[in-house]
């Protein structure tokens, strides 16, 4: 539990590298973000998915992995990424204010996120700057992403092993994740044991759900753990949104000098981002 209202910050970063060694994933509690526009969020993200299909498939994306969800990214906003307006967005007469909401929120969780990061940066031994200087933040290349887990009775599949979201790792630096309160979330701490042990992750009201990704695994010589997590087929329909906190293109992540030395040399050789998440992608998907 990492209560971001603290004003001990030595303490709250000590607390913060033992979650991230020893668990990978930590609640947040006191981040700021007023749940009035928590709500709007989720209320547009229902409003959003409950469109029919032909209107939804205006925006299709097709690479995915098969899992039984539905989900759209956003990255930054216009008027925040020097890419211009990237986004793609249902007619505002079709689903008014959600892409203000949206913004909203993408603007709001980004700040949120870099405290997390530069607190992680002092857990780390580093300048709370550090990754600021490194240009993982410039520019934003965080993507939110609004998801939603139908029933099982919903999905045409014989599969009975079939989960809202098959086991992963996500790929970035973290990810923060807030959920409608409906189970399935769960965590293998150990991926490697055999077999594997799952653990649910229980809601708790008002805080958001922090994960390691694996750029940041890297970074910290796999000190930090990109922990392994799935959602299984709930018996409810779940939302959840979640904002994906890769680093910028041109950001090479390489070992930090305060997590290697000559007993424990570096795991990884320096990589860029995009090159990253490119082979990343193309693991995952395939040649899509």
């Amino acid at each position: 539990m990492i209560d971001l209202s603290s004003t001990d910050r030595t303490l709250l970063a000590d607390s913060l590298r033992k979650a991230c060694v020893e668990n990978g994933f930590f609640y947040l509690r006191n981040h700021g973000i007023e749940e009035e526009l928590i709500q709007r969020v989720f209320e547009g993200s229902r409003r959003f998915f409950g469109l029919s299909l032909e209107e939804k498939m205006k925006l299709l994306r097709k690479n995915h992995r098969g899992d039984p969800k539905e989900s759209i990214y956003f990255g930054a906003p216009e008027d925040i990424s020097p890419y211009g307006n990237l986004n793609q967005w249902p007619p505002h007469e079709v689903l008014p204010c959600w892409r203000s909401t949206m913004e909203e929120y993408y603007k709001t969780i980004l700040c949120v996120g870099k405290r997390v990061v530069s607190l992680m940066a002092v857990a780390l031994n580093v300048d709370e700057d550090f990754f600021e200087k490194v240009g993982a933040f410039d520019p934003p290349a965080a993507l939110l992403r609004p998801l939603r887990y139908p029933i099982a009775g919903e999905i045409d599949s014989s599969d009975k092993h079939m989960h809202g979201a098959g086991a992963h790792t996500d790929c970035g630096m973290i990810t923060i994740l807030v959920t409608d309160g409906v189970p399935g979330l769960q965590v293998c701490r150990d991926k490697l044991q055999k077999p594997q042990i799952w653990e649910d992750v229980h809601h708790l009201k008002g805080a958001f759900i922090v994960n390691i990704g694996d750029m940041m695994e890297r970074w910290t010589n796999c000190l930090f753990k990109s922990t392994l997590h799935r959602v299984t087929q709930p018996t409810q329909e779940r939302y959840s949104v979640a904002m994906l906190f890769d680093p910028s293109p041109d950001c090479v992540v390489e070992c930090l000098k305060s997590c290697c030395n000559e007993s424990s040399p570096p795991r990884f050789p320096p990589v860029r981002a995009a090159d990253y998440l490119k082979e990343n992608y193309k693991v995952t998907y395939g040649d899509q």
